[in-house]
């Protein structure tokens, strides 16, 4: 029988066969598919009791199953939530694609998630491509092969899971680790020091940046527009340039004399040719070297997360910050604005001169008293 269930009204299968009962879900909200999963079903536990298996070639590959899911999902979700399974399969296609379904083992998923780790992904990032692998099986007729995988354990003991995500919004870099990162990535012929010299003077993020036309860069005002954004309060936001971001966008348009508006500042280039009219993927390569160079760690969007912090060490108002940052909530800026220690401590200091009793301490004085052992 099938049967609804859930807020999702999602079609459910349940028989009994060989004196067990079979209940699960057929993953679909259509009845015609879910009978068709049901009878799928039912022949797959009489093969498997008569010691048979379908033939191998008839489950697709991955590669296949992935092409006709995004097909439906460039039909039924938003163009954000797309390019969230495009990005995952640029990862998982060059690994998996040419793998039949049914051929997944959890040694091999345990694999591809470590090695992602080691080149550096972050674990929220591995979890999306494994979160995008797990619905293609799901949404296809294999979805029981994703069941045995998530309950089946490794030689090792592991079992597939999603990993442990860092929810910490990143970290402000220092002002000497800043000098060196755009010292290394200055020595660049890349679009890397112009897209990191604008993150750190605009608070921009990767993606509103990549996405950036000539007509949204307004010279004679000094200002940009932000195209498309993560949040909807982020879209159409202005942000005045600074002199430093302005220089850099200059200089970064000498490159494209023939520029038009709807060219995208940063163009796509392959095999040394240009296209004006697709944006830049990024500039990973770059950005690994300069940071090698400068002998620091952190993502881009510390970047982001640095100008934020110096916003608030100079004292900007909370809406100001919010207006050129674009964040949804008070809550959410506190969550980014890393006040370093130096400016506590400068912006401490300068009670000293409002007081009415100001105490001459020695610092040797209050190093020793530091040091001392109280009774």
């Amino acid at each position: 029988m099938i049967f609804k269930r859930g807020k999702k009204q999602t079609y459910w299968i349940r028989f009994r066969f060989d004196g067990r009962m079979i209940h699960e879900s057929a993953n679909t909200t259509d009845r015609e598919m879910a009978k068709d999963v049901e009878r799928k079903r039912r022949r797959q536990e009489e093969l498997n009791a008569n010691g048979l298996q379908e033939r191998r070639f008839s489950a697709p590959s991955f590669e296949k199953a992935a092409a006709l899911w995004m097909e439906g999902r460039r039909k039924s979700k938003s163009a954000k939530t797309v390019s969230i399974a495009v990005v995952s399969l640029k990862h998982l296609l060059p690994i998996f694609g040419k793998k039949l379904l049914r051929d997944f083992s959890v040694e091999g998923l345990l694999g591809y998630q470590d090695m992602r780790l080691q080149d550096g992904a972050a674990t929220r990032t591995v979890n999306l491509e494994i979160g995008t692998f797990r619905q293609i099986l799901l949404d296809s007729e294999y979805g029981e092969c994703w069941r045995q995988l998530r309950d089946k354990k490794a030689p090792d003991g592991r079992k597939l899971k999603m990993l442990k995500e860092n929810k910490k919004a990143g970290r402000a870099l220092s002002l000497d680790e800043e000098k060196r990162l755009l010292a290394a990535a200055a020595g660049l012929e890349s679009a890397a020091h112009t897209a990191i010299v604008l993150s750190l003077n605009t608070s921009m993020r990767r993606d509103e940046i990549r996405t950036l036309r000539w007509i949204n860069v307004d010279f004679d005002r000094r200002s940009l527009t932000v195209a498309k954004s993560k949040t909807e309060t982020g879209e159409g936001r202005v942000i005045p340039l600074n002199a430093t971001a302005l220089a850099a966008l200059i200089e970064w348009a000498r490159h494209f004399p023939e520029r038009k508006a709807e060219h995208f500042v940063f163009p796509r280039t392959v095999d040394g040719h240009v296209d004006p009219m697709r944006h830049a993927d990024g500039w990973r390569t770059a950005w690994k070297h300069a940071l090698r160079v400068a002998g620091i760690r952190c993502r881009f969007h510390d970047l982001r997360v640095t100008c934020i912090t110096k916003l608030a060490e100079g004292q900007a108002s909370e809406q100001t910050i919010m207006a050129i940052s674009g964040h949804l909530s008070k809550e959410m800026l506190r969550h980014y604005s890393k006040i370093r220690d130096g400016a506590k401590r400068d912006a401490l200091e300068g009670l000293v001169h409002q007081n009415v009793h100001q105490p001459e301490i020695e610092v040797t004085a209050a190093l020793a008293v530091s040091s001392s052992r109280i009774n």
